[in-house]
C-alpha cells in the first residue's frame, strides 16, 4: 500500500497593479523583480523567493526558459 502524498498548490495572490484577467504584465513584472531582488540582495535573501513563486504559478514555462536564456546571453529586453 503506497502513501498518499498531499502537496498544497497555491498561485499568485491578487496585485492591484495589475487588476486584469490578463496577466501578462504580473507574469514580467514579477520575473523581473525576482532577478532584480537577488541581484541587489544576493542569492540566498528569502524575500526575493516571493516574486520567484509568483512567476513561476503565472509564466508559461516557455517564456522563462527563453528569458533565462536571453538573460544568460545578455539580450534580455529589460535592465535588472
Amino acid at each position: 500500500m503506497s502513501a498518499i502524498v498531499t502537496e498544497e498548490l497555491n498561485t499568485a495572490p491578487f496585485d492591484p497593479r495589475f487588476p486584469n484577467q490578463n496577466q501578462t504584465r504580473y507574469c514580467w513584472q514579477s520575473y523581473v523583480d525576482f532577478h532584480r531582488c537577488q541581484k541587489i540582495k544576493g542569492a540566498d535573501f528569502a524575500p526575493c523567493e516571493y516574486f520567484q513563486k509568483v512567476y513561476k504559478s503565472i509564466c508559461p514555462n516557455s517564456w522563462i526558459e527563453k528569458w533565462d536564456s536571453q538573460r544568460e546571453a545578455g539580450t534580455f529586453p529589460k535592465k535588472i
